[in-house]
């Protein structure tokens, strides 16, 4: 199922979500101009992959409110304070130890290089004492991720029994023996389980990232912070993870161009061998080499982007959602609420609520 946030004020909730949650509302700061200030923490362990802390670290740290303020205070923290051991050549000096979890709104645990290694520990699914103890300080009502292995530190705690999770693909079997009560999703980039949410690997917790950043602030912080980072400004949680997919030789020509054309004209109708003449490909070529190079069919990468361009006109603007649908390609208001019912499991006056309160539109998301 995909993903929508159902009430950024609480933290961030799937439609239909499993499990329990923690209980109380995260508190944030205030910032000037109205906007609000969480903490993210940081948790690194020995082995640590420099990319998926910095991943942190960027997404979060870019977001900013309409006056430019920061809406995020990040700190990195670890087991003890002090070096901290990457998976590469060098080391990092960590200031913080686990008393910074105490304060945390959100905490991260990125993956570490040791988790590959199936050593006693990552053998019985069961946490050092020391990292029972660290995690015994995280408050009720503390949003909590993992990235890539780090579900593994997450489902040892417990934290995700009952409900949906992800990790890398490469370490799917071991997970599934060692938690059993968790209903593991081996095949999508991120999961969103309300309190507790996981990506699947290194690219995949930016989109987690920036799911999270849509949820606590809208599309246009997130899209915002996709422009400042240069990546894709939302890809689903739904979406398959790149496993054992062909890489297109390099002289094979990118069909970006028709992409960036398509994005220009969504509100027309849009066809397969329009798109596949901008490349100067026949159809078959074009849908090959799309595939390879995206990962899904050109009609469902249309679709995904129409259906984005409407939660962006949603959130963004006060069109009523007839305009909506025609400027995002939708034709008729019965097909946009067609599509978004089955992408995200609500209505459009529903997903404007969520983001614009009930004078943008009215009633809560069920």
């Amino acid at each position: 199922m995909d993903i929508v946030c159902k009430d950024r004020a609480m933290g961030v909730v799937e439609s239909g979500s499993g499990g329990g949650g923690r209980g109380e509302a995260r508190q944030v700061r205030a910032v000037p101009g109205g906007a609000s200030r969480q903490r993210v923490a940081v948790l690194v362990r020995d082995g640590m992959l420099p990319i998926e802390v910095g991943i942190v670290h960027r997404i979060f740290g870019e977001a900013r409110s309409a006056s430019g303020e920061r809406l995020y205070e990040l700190v990195t923290c670890a087991l003890e304070p002090g070096e901290v051991r990457t998976d590469t050549d060098f080391t990092v000096n960590v200031a913080h130890g686990p008393e910074a979890l105490a304060e945390a709104d959100t905490v991260v645990v990125p993956a570490s290089g040791a988790d590959y290694d199936l050593g006693a520990e990552r053998s019985a699914g069961r946490l050092s004492p020391a990292m029972a103890d660290a995690l015994g300080r995280i408050r009720p009502g503390t949003r909590i991720a993992s990235i890539c292995t780090g579900a593994f530190v997450l489902a040892a705690a417990g934290l995700l029994d009952g409900r949906r999770a992800t990790t890398h693909w490469r370490s799917v079997e071991d997970f599934r023996r060692l938690f059993p009560a968790v209903e593991l999703d081996a095949d999508v980039l991120y999961t969103d389980e309300g309190e507790v949410l996981t990506a699947a690997g290194v690219a995949s917790g930016i989109d987690l990232c920036l799911h999270m950043v849509r949820c606590d602030h809208g599309a246009a912080v997130a899209n915002d912070v996709a422009r400042r980072t240069v990546v894709p400004p939302h890809r689903e949680g739904g979406q398959a993870q790149y496993i054992r997919r062909p890489v297109p030789e390099p002289q094979i020509s990118s069909t970006g161009v028709a992409r960036a054309w398509a994005l220009e004209h969504l509100d027309r109708p849009l066809s397969l061998r329009e798109l596949a003449a901008r490349e100067a490909m026949s159809v078959r070529t074009f849908t090959r080499r799309f595939r390879e190079e995206v990962g899904i069919s050109p009609l469902q990468w249309l679709t995904q982007q129409r259906i984005e361009r409407a939660r962006q006109l949603l959130e963004e603007t006060e069109l009523t959602v007839d305009r909506i649908a025609a400027e995002a390609g939708f034709g008729t208001a019965a097909s946009l609420r067609q599509h978004l019912q089955s992408a995200l499991g609500v209505s459009p006056r529903a997903y404007r609520s969520t983001f614009r309160g009930p004078g943008g539109g009215g009633g809560l998301v069920a």
